[in-house]
């Protein structure tokens, strides 16, 4: 990776804490930090319980920082006053903090909740206009305009992660479509923080499924390369839920242009 010092936050949540012990072996230094309190720190890792919502808490977390991974936030169950003041204006003071401290990249994790309302039986790429499907979308989506306004005006790189499903195994046949494994998650931040030159890039996160709404070619130069796939638990799945879902009527209607 091109970073030794990161920051990574939400590192209590269940991403986060897959995190921390993949990133403290591959850096010099890592801060993580969640409003959660946390264990077991790494010998090169320092623990911070904070609250993302405060510009000066937001600047003390950046000092000394070369990159951020930010999978700090609040679910989609939450109410809008509480996404807007962390998911929102907190994700605002992350930036501004990051700008002051000249941080050089963020590895912001969206959803596909900001791009929820496209019809699903098309593909869509990286670039089509945000349709965010609840509040919690839309404050991915700001997120998404943020990181391209700092790009574009103070030069501050992001990759901005549209993850869909990430759990440890699919469960479900939307899963099909949107899982993401933990080691494939793992290899988008990795690639993210290793590419030379990112820009703001939008990529979906996705593992190798047959079945998907989503089209990576236009993030092709992170070099993400999908490991794993949800057709390992097709059966299973179908199993325990015989009735057709999306994957199948995804394909029927694109002719099987999914099928690999």
């Amino acid at each position: 990776m091109l970073y030794d010092r990161i920051l990574l936050t939400g590192a209590a949540g269940l991403l986060g804490t897959e995190l921390r012990k993949r990133l403290a072996p591959k850096v010099k230094f890592l801060r993580s930090t969640d409003i959660a309190a946390m264990s077991d720190p790494a010998p090169n890792e320092e623990l911070i319980t904070a609250d993302l919502g405060d510009l000066a808490v937001a600047e003390s977390l950046v000092k000394d920082i070369d990159a951020i991974v930010h999978f700090g936030g609040l679910s989609k169950d939450a109410d809008f006053a509480s996404i807007c003041r962390v998911n929102i204006v907190g994700f605002q003071s992350l930036y501004e903090a990051a700008r002051l401290a000249g941080v050089k990249r963020v590895v912001f994790s969206s959803s596909v909740h900001a791009i929820g309302f496209y019809d699903q039986m098309h593909v869509i790429g990286t670039d089509v206009p945000a349709r965010p499907d609840s509040n919690y979308g839309v404050a991915k989506a700001f997120g998404e305009n943020l990181a391209q306004l700092y790009w574009d005006k103070h030069g501050l790189e992001t990759v901005s992660v549209r993850i869909g499903s990430c759990e440890p195994k699919p469960s479900t046949r939307r899963h099909l479509l949107t899982w993401l494994s933990f080691d494939d998650m793992w290899q988008l931040v990795e690639r993210s923080l290793s590419v030379p030159r990112v820009g703001h890039t939008i990529i979906y996160g996705a593992s190798d499924n047959s079945a998907t709404f989503w089209d990576n070619r236009l993030a092709s130069h992170i070099g993400y390369r999908p490991k794993d796939s949800a057709d390992a638990w097709q059966s299973e799945i179908h199993a325990a839920d015989p009735h057709p879902g999306r994957e199948d009527i995804v394909n029927r209607l694109q002719g099987g242009i999914f099928a690999k």
